[in-house]
């Protein structure tokens, strides 16, 4: 097991004791920073791009990729539009929420990994205060948006995937246990939830199975970055399964959890039903990525340079891909 090294001073570009960090010097860079942050000029276009990356819109596009397609499932052919840009805005308001609520919680360790260093309330682009009201701006608004315009499940459902993330992943998970992840990851199923009641007005069984696919694919997804970055998050303290644990056992776990989420999708064929295009899309895409898991574990097992990142974005071709499919597949007339 690897072991992680706290530093007991903080000398520049060094990796920083964590309780150090928390008792010397975290209220005096806050201080600092928002010092900064109200007294630097900054252009409208500047701020409103420090708010907008408070909401991590990467993992938003993500997340909206697999709504709408489940929306088109959900209504067995093309929902009102309307209907699907009302989901999509309170979706993305939700889950910018989460997203700001976590660049809060998660600053101190934000300055201690190189990834992070340039998020908003690093650099001081946005105060702290700032970055507080504008999450719970954005997510009140996102729980009255879609309880109005969609329905209240929609909108309790939108509310559960914010605290999941906030207060199970963030607040409870991330710093303690290696599973953090895993359980963690639960946040990011709920859209599929939303896309459907937001049509039905109630659940079913097939975006359940989709739930439990991105479920199974949130680790395979996740863990190789953590490989990436794993320098990162042992200055952090944060105990990510690649910081934990030696490179093949963590993708031995990636190829494990690979192979679950291309079984778990195929559960969708006999359930919803799918069609010919679904079945292809989800064996061939899964296949690839379960081929791209067996290369990073094979190469992790015989020493050799991993590509983490290689699987990393794979994964995320693959979840499109099939996401795609499912909402092609109902519009198909065979």
């Amino acid at each position: 097991m690897p072991r992680r090294v706290r530093a007991t001073s903080a000398p520049k570009n060094a990796p920083v004791d964590w309780r150090y960090s928390r008792a010397t010097n975290e209220g005096a860079m806050d201080t600092a920073l928002d010092h900064a942050v109200s007294t630097r000029p900054r252009s409208i276009r500047r701020t409103l791009s420090a708010y907008v990356a408070l909401t991590k819109p990467r993992v938003i596009e993500l997340l909206l990729v697999t709504t709408a397609p489940v929306m088109i499932l959900a209504a067995d052919g093309l929902p009102s539009i309307w209907l699907v840009l009302a989901t999509l805005v309170g979706g993305a308001l939700s889950a910018g929420s989460a997203g700001a609520f976590n660049m809060y919680i998660d600053r101190d360790i934000d300055r201690l990994m190189g990834r992070t260093q340039n998020r908003p309330l690093v650099t001081g682009e946005v105060s702290d205060r700032a970055a507080l009201i504008f999450a719970y701006t954005i997510g009140i608004v996102s729980i009255v948006w879609l309880g109005l315009t969609t329905n209240w499940l929609a909108a309790s459902l939108s509310l559960a995937a914010i605290l999941f993330y906030v207060v199970i992943y963030t607040l409870v998970l991330k710093r303690r246990t290696e599973q953090n992840i895993i359980w963690g990851g639960i946040a990011g199923c709920f859209p599929v939830l939303i896309g459907w009641t937001a049509v039905t007005g109630s659940l079913d069984w097939p975006p359940l199975i989709l739930f439990l696919v991105v479920f199974l694919w949130t680790p395979p997804h996740y863990w190789p970055l953590s490989m990436k970055y794993r320098e990162d998050y042992a200055a952090a303290d944060v105990p990510m399964l690649a910081v934990m644990r030696d490179r093949a056992t963590v993708g031995v776990q990636v190829v494990l959890y690979a192979w679950a989420t291309v079984a778990a999708s195929l559960l969708l064929i006999p359930i919803a039903p799918m069609g010919a295009l679904y079945t292809a899309v989800a064996l061939i895409s899964g296949g690839w990525f379960i081929v791209e898991s067996h290369r990073l574990y094979g190469r992790a097992v015989r020493g050799l340079e991993a590509s983490p990142m290689r699987v990393f974005h794979a994964s995320i071709t693959y979840l499109t891909l099939l996401f795609v499919a499912v909402g092609i597949d109902p519009l198909l007339p065979f």
